[in-house]
This record gives structure tokens, sequence and C-alpha cells, in this order.
């Protein structure tokens, strides 16, 4: 009985100390403060494992040259902003996010192709890194897995060629074409 009263006194100890801690507002959530270690560890083993038992049963298809080049299509216009290209800084809104988006050319290898899928179609709460799987295919999306992986050996004059442009570094809204599902349902 003693032991049962010792843990209904932890516990209620416990949700009171979360209790002031939450409303006392002493975790400071700014975005120019980084995580404590504690928090940062942690996130880091939950986000990690999250992905790694989600994506275990994704079959990765084969890619071609072709995916890689509409992969870098895909990934200027959608991730450089945050994570930077091959001669190309991450933009003031990369630059400003808490944690920091990864420089994919030096830690694409850390996932594999199936885990970069379930990333990229799913995003990753509380990172900035948003789900592109209600507005893109699995197929664009696997073109940028593609170019992904092989981001770390490509040069910014393969990254330009890759994109067919003289002046990559600008964006050219004109030319602009995505081929996002027609099924977004609003409501």
């Amino acid at each position: 009985m003693n032991f049962l009263k010792t843990t209904i006194v932890l516990v209620v100890i416990v949700v009171a100390v979360f209790t002031v801690f939450v409303y006392l507002g002493i975790y400071n959530v700014a975005a120019t403060k980084p995580h404590t270690e504690l928090a940062s560890k942690v996130f880091e083993v939950v986000k990690t494992r999250s992905i790694q038992v989600r994506a275990k049963n994704i079959t990765p298809p084969s890619s071609s040259d072709n995916d890689i080049i509409k992969g870098a299509h895909h990934y200027e216009e959608m991730c450089a902003t945050c994570h930077g290209a091959p001669g190309i800084d991450p933009s003031e809104i990369g630059k400003g996010l808490n944690p920091k988006p990864p420089d994919l050319g030096k830690s694409a290898g850390r996932w594999n192709s199936k885990e970069l899928f379930w990333i990229l179609k799913h995003g990753i709460k509380m990172t900035g890194m948003p789900a592109f799987g209600p507005t893109h295919t699995d197929k664009e999306l696997w073109s940028i897995v593609a170019f992904i992986e092989r981001l770390p050996e490509i040069s910014e004059e393969e990254y330009k060629n890759m994109l067919g442009k003289s002046n990559y570094k600008e964006h050219d809204n004109n030319n602009h074409h995505h081929n996002h599902r027609d099924n977004i349902h609003t409501h």
C-alpha cells in the first residue's frame, strides 16, 4: 500500500511541476534560441526512429538519369530555399529556421531512399519540413529522392547544366511547371 501511495504522490508532483513549467512559459520557444541539449537529443531519437519504422516497408523504384534531372528541377523549386544547393546558400528563410535544415549535399547519406521518400511525402513536425505528398505524385517525389542521393557528388556547374539555365541562381517564375495533383480537397 505504501508503494501505491508513493507512486501516486510522485505522479502528482511530476504533473504539478510540468504544469507550472508549461504555464510559466519557462521553456523558450524562440527560433533564435536553440533547444536544450536534452530536448535536441530526445527529439532526434524520436524523429529518427519514427521515420525508420514508417519507411521500412516502402519499396523504392529504379531511377534513371532523366529522373535525377527532373528531381533537380523539383529540388530547386521546393528544397533549395531551406537546404541550399551546389553553389547556393540557403535563403534567409532557411537560415532563420530552428532546427537548421541540413545541408543535403553533406548529410543525404544519413537517410536511405525509403526514408528520404517518407520525409518528402509526410514532412516532419516542428522542423519546418513540409509534407509534399498532398501536392506531388509519388513519381515526382521519387525523382527528388534520386537527385538528393546524387547531390553529394554534383558540382555547381553540373547542377547549373541539369537545370538548363544560364543564371540558375535567379528564380524564373514565368517558366514554372509542376504536375500538381488535381484532386486536392478543400473543406
